[in-house]
């Protein structure tokens, strides 16, 4: 076996082993005190490296089990399926239901983002407004950004609905009024209904409004996903035959009686 593919080897358990390394850990490995060395065995491996801690730790793609957002931490260090810090700023901002002030995102990434955030405005990849003397940070794209205001503008108001609107403190009557609602939906209404209140709910909407509708949480995502895009295909709800009978019809019976008589 190559020296080159001893190397990759030594590089490849460390990291199957530990998870993560930094630069150090990766050379005293190597026996080296060469960074391009460990930087030439990482890129063969496709690496990522921590968003978090400055990007100090490295692991391989293969490694991270990623959550629903898009995000691992492993001993509290923080990697991204989007890449550097910068990277996962701008996906979380453009991708949002309501764009993002500078704190909450960071509660999220858990990381000080106002640097980040920044920097893409400068370079007209995020667009920013301000809320109450805060600014707010909004996807650049014209489409995304006006539907991200309009939710903005009445987060206020769902803000105030969820301290109320809370499923661990609902009444009895109100789970069954809901439940029995959503049983007289069908399953297209059921999935757009869930979505909805999900949304209602914000953070970890999903999970709560699954648990009390015996629903997947996918499923409610992909509904929240429908509403909020806005490409819901309406179907007529009158039944074949309903409604007003043509001028014509009836026109044509009365002729008839008419000619009878």
């Amino acid at each position: 076996m190559s020296s080159e593919n001893t190397g990759l080897n030594v590089v490849k358990n460390y990291l199957k082993r530990y998870k993560i390394g930094t630069l150090d850990q990766l050379k005293k490995e190597l026996f080296t005190s060469s960074t391009m060395t460990v930087f030439r065995k990482l890129k063969s491996l496709k690496y990522l490296s921590s968003y978090s801690h400055r990007g100090k730790y490295y692991t391989l793609n293969f490694i991270p089990e990623f959550d629903e957002t898009g995000l691992w931490s492993f001993n509290s260090i923080w990697f991204s399926k989007y890449g550097n810090l910068i990277e996962t700023t701008r996906e979380f901002v453009d991708q949002s239901k309501a764009g993002f002030s500078a704190q909450e995102l960071g509660q999220i990434l858990n990381v000080e983002v106002k640097h980040p955030l920044l920097a893409l405005f400068t370079k007209n990849q995020v667009s920013r407004k301000k809320f109450s003397n805060i600014f707010i940070y909004f996807s650049p794209s014209r489409s995304k950004r006006l539907q991200q205001i309009t939710l903005r503008k009445s987060s206020d108001s769902l803000a105030e609905f969820n301290q109320y609107y809370e499923i661990d403190v609902f009444r009895d009557e109100l789970k069954t009024a809901i439940i029995l609602f959503y049983s007289l939906l069908n399953e297209k209404q059921r999935r757009l209904y869930a979505g909805l209140e999900s949304f209602k709910l914000g953070h970890g909407g999903d999970k709560k409004i699954a648990d009390l509708l015996g629903l997947d949480s996918h499923t409610i995502a992909k509904g929240r996903r429908e509403l909020l895009g806005g490409n819901i295909q309406t179907e007529s709800v009158r039944e074949k035959g309903g409604g007003r009978k043509p001028v014509e019809k009836k026109f044509q019976k009365s002729s008839t009686k008419s000619k009878k008589s």
